[in-house]
């Protein structure tokens, strides 16, 4: 379904002890219409219900609901701390375009959600003039 990098892992777990999650809580990966290029991800942290898949890795569960998860297979969640910026990262393979902040994606198969905007440039960022 998803790879899951040790960072990821670590800072997920991290996450939940900040939050006093109650046990069973992991990272809920969800893409929805919107942003820049049409489709957006979201995430928040909650649990897993019935039809969600779920990936553990070192003790956590990262958890993609049904409707997203054909947009999500193949893809690797990461964790990135730079001096520009930070968070929860999804490389995604199935991704035609995104734009330049990377939460907002064109899928590659077209018969899904119909797009909420123009799609960007690959690589212009959010909110810029084309």
């Amino acid at each position: 379904m998803i790879e899951v990098t040790a960072e990821a892992a670590t800072e997920l777990r991290r996450l939940l002890a900040e939050k006093q999650a109650p046990a069973g809580s992991g990272l809920r990966l969800m893409i929805e219409r919107g942003g820049c290029a049409g489709l957006q991800y979201a995430m928040t942290v909650g649990v897993a219900v019935e039809g969600d898949f779920v990936v553990e890795r070192d003790g956590v569960s990262f958890i993609v609901d049904a409707a997203s998860a054909s947009y999500l297979r193949g893809s690797k969640v990461d964790f990135e701390d730079s001096l520009n910026d930070s968070g929860f990262k999804i490389h995604n393979p199935n991704a035609a375009r995104s734009c330049g902040c990377g939460t907002s994606f064109e899928p590659a198969e077209r018969g899904g959600p119909v797009p909420a905007a123009e799609p960007l440039p690959d690589g212009q960022a959010c909110g810029t003039a084309v």
